[in-house]
């Protein structure tokens, strides 16, 4: 009571009660402070070697309180961390109302084609987590039913260390879903429509663009449900431009060819996560995940074939006609997981969970061969099914304990996958012929796959270091059994994965990270496959039992740089990859190419990925992030028929600028750009998408409408569109893949209670990949 010096103090729990222990004896005054409320006093004697209770202390609202405070800005939207880069998604308008595809594509070093193959720094192979949980479906599968609106944020894991699966040469896309708020219910639900094509390539269909999508939750102390369901149709119009030609002996058969090439997307998801924390020390985890998905590609294609005697010159042979190709892939997802997690009073950790799915994946493809001038008029017929149930299966174990000023993790994890592939291939030529099963390219493949894993590391925190070292052990073993040839291929693998990370803090605002990490890039069944499978009028399809997975040996040195309200980063990286897959050609027929997976030698990439998060003013905000490596990769195809050694500089750009136009008006515009790039027989063509987007909010930020302007063309930019060029000793071909240009959309959300938090949704964990 003496004078004003504060001698001690406590927060109180969330009940109010608090603490304030050992004080010296004598009188005190107690004072309370809280946000938007008056203080309280009181007095009160401590005697020695007693306590007290002072009872209750009524606060008040202070009557001075504003009636409203309105907070404006733009958020920094790249983190970085030892072992990655965290990017907000919310950052990304344009991507609002579409799929996770739409957000990916903004991020530096991460490049989408024409085709929807994702690859960061070049490479297309990646882990993904969904909510921290293993995803076996290839990333471009499930970012393209996956909302847009329900992601928080993406992390990008160009190092992962020993604790996560190995799996993925490029890394890890690490992807956390938006969950409820901190007490009570909350719901968003957002709508999407599509106007009408401006150009639509006279399709045979109109292409459809709508979705909907809502998130339910619920939390309590106890329990916290999460129910999202989304239904997303998205087509795309397009058509496709080629010219092939083929040598056999002294015949050179050339078959250039134009048309439509259009897709009819349809997804519905449902995901179910519930959260039990009876006590602090225990959590329990239940996810459950339901999925429906159709993809139709139809590819109707006029052909005109020339056949010319080398030797002299002379024509000898001429055909027109049409192609009609429909490919039809459909999968009904279904996966299940229980995870518990106990955390002991010295923080020390130990968890368990397991993981089970069924999946049935089937389609068809179905290529006619027409008479040009009579639809009626079949020059020959193929028709390929594919029925496929998956069973997947996934249990663990990991524990944690404080050690050192650090922590000590140590796991087992145990994999087990089975494809039972039914495939059949039939063939018509002519007219009321019968349609007859070609038994050399049908039958059952069965593929199984189990893995062993144990890991440990170490990681520790200091004020300007982190630190993470582990080493990862597998012991891997793949089994395809051809039940048509009665052909089994067996692969055994042990392999050894270590991982290091560092992030060094010299000053405030200044960031300097290094990180090796060794990976592996599993074959998914399709390139393993030795039926062949007619995929369209020029190409036969098929994979290599013996294919053997990928290793690469990731590093890189990084810095980042805060200088006002701005942040700068640049990473010098390197990637060295052994046993490098590539989908080759060779010939098959004057008129059919032969298209196979195949090991094709050792690549190398090394280059520089740079980004910058600019606040340019208030309301100018300007992103910009992107990469240039030189990739070389050598081998040989073909059992040494075919040596090559290739280098090539290659680079891409996405860039960003936010206006805000007023407090719930904002404009942002943005543009993707990937440059030609190599491959063991050709090239691919550069490839460009710009985007436009406003968004205006009402109702206190409760609705949002968003108008966006995609792939804006404006008749003169080659926008979304890409050339693919491949070529040997006997053959050339090369195929321009032109799709929709400038579509409109609008997107409509409202919020009911607001969602934060993230939510751990689970999602597909083997049969998406294979889909």
């Amino acid at each position: 009571m003496g004078d004003s010096v504060a001698v001690g103090g406590a927060v109180t729990d969330t009940t109010g009660r608090f603490l304030i222990a050992s004080p010296k004896p004598g009188k005190y005054r107690i004072k309370t402070f809280f946000v938007g409320y008056q203080s309280a006093e009181t007095e009160t004697d401590v005697d020695r070697g007693r306590g007290g209770d002072i009872g209750t202390l009524l606060i008040e609202a202070d009557s001075k309180l504003l009636e409203e405070v309105r907070v404006t800005g733009q958020r920094a939207e790249v983190i970085m961390k030892a072992d990655r880069q965290t990017y907000r998604a919310a950052q990304f308008q344009s991507a609002t109302g579409g799929t996770a595809t739409d957000v990916l594509r903004n991020l530096p070093g991460l490049t989408i084609d024409a085709e929807g193959e994702v690859s960061l720094r070049g490479s297309n192979g990646f882990l993904v987590l969904l909510n921290g949980k293993p995803v076996q479906a290839s990333l471009g599968t499930l970012l393209n039913q996956l909302p847009a609106n329900t992601i928080e944020s993406i992390e990008v894991i160009t190092t992962p260390n020993a604790r996560y699966d190995p799996d993925g040469k490029a890394g890890i896309i690490a992807i956390i879903t938006r969950a409820g708020a901190d007490r009570g219910w909350s719901a968003v639900a957002n709508g999407l429509l599509g106007l009408p094509s401006v150009s639509d390539f006279d399709n045979a269909g109109k292409p459809q663009r709508h979705a909907l999508d809502a998130t339910l939750n619920y939390r309590s102390k106890l329990w916290d449900f999460t129910l999202s369901s989304a239904y997303i149709r998205n087509d795309i119009a397009g058509q496709r431009v080629g010219d092939v030609s083929t040598t056999i002996g002294n015949r050179n058969t050339r078959f250039p060819s134009a048309g439509e090439r259009s897709f009819d997307r349809y997804t519905f998801t449902n995901r179910l996560a519930v959260a039990f924390v009876p006590d602090k020390n225990n959590l329990w985890n239940l996810g459950l995940y339901q999925s429906r998905r159709t993809e139709d590609r139809l590819a109707d294609i006029f052909y005109n074939n020339t056949t010319t005697n080398t030797t002299t010159g002379q024509v000898i042979g001429r055909t027109n006609y049409f192609n009609s190709n429909l490919v039809r892939k459909q999968g009904e997802f279904y996966t299940a997981n229980l995870d518990y997690t106990h955390t002991y009073d010295n923080k020390a950790t130990l968890s368990a969970g397991v993981l089970y799915e069924y999946d049935e994946i089937g389609g068809f493809t179905k290529n006619r061969n027409l008479n040009r001038t009579d639809y009626q008029d079949t020059l020959q017929y193929t028709l390929t099914t594919t029925d496929r149930p998956i069973r997947n299966f996934r249990a663990n174990v990991d524990g944690s304990s404080p050690l050192w000023g650090g922590k000590l993790e140590a796991g087992y994890q145990y994999r087990f996958q089975e494809d039972r592939g039914d495939y059949r291939y039939q063939e018509q030529y002519g007219n009321r012929m019968p349609l007859l099963t070609i038994p050399e390219f049908s039958g059952l493949i069965v593929i199984t796959n189990r893995i062993h894993s144990l890991y440990t590391q170490f990681a520790s925190s200091k004020p300007k270091l982190d630190y993470t070292f582990g080493l990862r052990y597998e012991y891997a073993i793949r089994e395809l059994v051809n039940n048509a040839k009665n052909q089994t291929y067996d692969l055994t693998l042990n392999n050894l994965f270590p991982s290091f990370n560092l992030l060094f803090r010299p000053q405030e605002g200044l960031s300097w990270r290094a990180g090796f990490s060794r990976r592996v890039q599993r074959n998914n069944n399709f390139a393993l496959n030795p039926l062949p499978e007619r995929e369209h009028s020029e190409t036969l399809e098929q994979g290599d039992p013996a294919l053997r997975p990928e290793f690469v040996n990731l590093a890189e040195i990084g810095v980042s740089k805060a200088v006002g309200n701005s942040t700068l980063l640049a990473t010098a990286y390197y990637q060295g990859i052994q046993n490098v897959i590539n989908r080759v050609n060779s010939v098959y027929a004057d008129t059919i190419l032969n298209r196979i997976f195949t090991n094709a030698g050792l690549a190398q990439r090394v280059g520089l990925e740079v980004a910058a998060d600019l606040k340019l003013t208030k309301a100018w905000k300007f992103y910009a992030g992107g990469t240039v490596y030189r990739y070389t990769q050598a081998g040989q195809l073909f059992d040494n028929g075919v040596v090559f050694d290739r280098a090539a500089w290659i680079y891409s750009i996405n860039a960003n600028t936010t206006v805000q136009l007023n407090p719930t008006t904002s404009l942002q515009a943005n543009v993707n750009y990937l440059s030609r790039r190599i491959t063991a027989q050709g090239e691919d063509s550069r490839f460009l998408i710009p985007n436009l987007s406003l968004k205006k909010s009402f109702l206190e930020n409760r609705l949002t409408i968003l108008a966006q302007w995609q792939n804006i063309g404006l008749g003169f930019l080659p926008t979304n569109e890409q050339r693919i060029t491949t070529r040997g000793r006997d053959f050339f071909t090369t195929t321009n893949y032109i799709q929709e240009k400038d579509i409109f959309l609008i997107n409509i959300s409202y919020a009911l209670r607001q969602l934060s938090k993230r939510a751990k949704l689970p999602g597909n964990e083997f049969g998406e990949k294979e889909f």
